[in-house]
């Protein structure tokens, strides 16, 4: 898909999805999606809930895979190569996963990187990885001299960090959040925020978020995906892809209007 706007400098698309559709037993959960993900950018996924944001997140690195009953067509290419020829282990080393939830293991800090590593087959000095990944992730001063403590407990904005940190140790180039901030409060989210803008001058952010004005703040590009009714069901579709601005101060689709405008006023009423 082109884009629905002109690249402010001309920029490197790795991910490029063709007429994606995905299925669970058979219902459709999202419906020919087409754009693709450029290189250095942080790109947000809005919209409501059930639209296919996490769906689609999921397929660049084959989690769905996993996932009983789920059907998909159409294609994902990785620099012009199917994601389907990577293998598993390659794929999800070069694009890393970060849940809504954090994940920590119940193992010390350290080895939450480390075993990573070493399931990899990393032959290095992991010392060295282990420091350089917490300080990427901004929390290499909290915990330097806790790293043989137990990851469970920490707080949960330094457990996200954790995990952040645990994605990056392996060295990917794209970096999948999903809703990374939910369960954090304020402070915690500021601190992922900041450190997602520091992330993506050395690698390629994919962020799904309810929250617009993260999106705004955080986000290069915006998707905002929609449902649609089709044949009685609810089906996710792509609505609009373009630049942040362009996306929340002058949108071009209704749907996208609508939403942005609703759920400013709301986030609004919140704040």
């Amino acid at each position: 898909m082109q884009t629905d706007f002109e690249l402010p400098t001309p920029l490197e698309a790795i991910l490029r999805v063709q007429q994606l559709s995905v299925s669970y037993n058979d219902t459709l959960a999202i419906q020919g999606i087409n754009m693709e993900i450029y290189k250095n950018q942080v790109t947000g996924f809005i919209g409501p809930s059930s639209c296919g944001k996490t769906t689609l997140l999921r397929c660049f690195n084959r989690i769905n895979d996993l996932v009983k009953g789920a059907k998909i067509t159409g294609k994902i290419t990785f620099y012009d190569r199917d994601i389907t020829e990577f293998n598993l282990i390659e794929i999800r080393r070069r694009i890393g996963m970060v849940f809504q939830k954090p994940n920590p293991f119940p193992k010390s800090i350290y080895e939450n990187i480390a075993l990573g590593l070493r399931v990899n087959g990393y032959r290095g000095n992991i010392d060295e990885l282990v420091e350089d990944a917490l300080r990427q992730a901004a929390l290499w001063d909290e915990v330097k001299d806790l790293l043989n403590k137990n990851a469970m407990t920490l707080s949960g904005g330094q457990q996200q960090r954790l995990c952040i940190a645990r994605a990056l140790a392996l060295q990917p180039e794209v970096i999948l959040m999903d809703e990374p901030c939910s369960a954090l409060d304020p402070i915690s989210t500021l601190r992922i925020e900041e450190l997602i803008n520091r992330l993506k001058k050395h690698y390629t952010i994919v962020i799904v978020t309810h929250n617009l004005q993260q999106a705004s703040r955080v986000a290069d590009l915006v998707a905002f995906f929609n449902i649609k009714i089709q044949e009685g069901r609810r089906v996710g579709e792509l609505v609009e892809y373009a630049s942040a601005p362009s996306i929340f101060l002058n949108p071009q689709h209704k749907a996208t209007c609508d939403y942005v405008s609703t759920y400013s006023r709301i986030e609004s009423v919140i704040s």
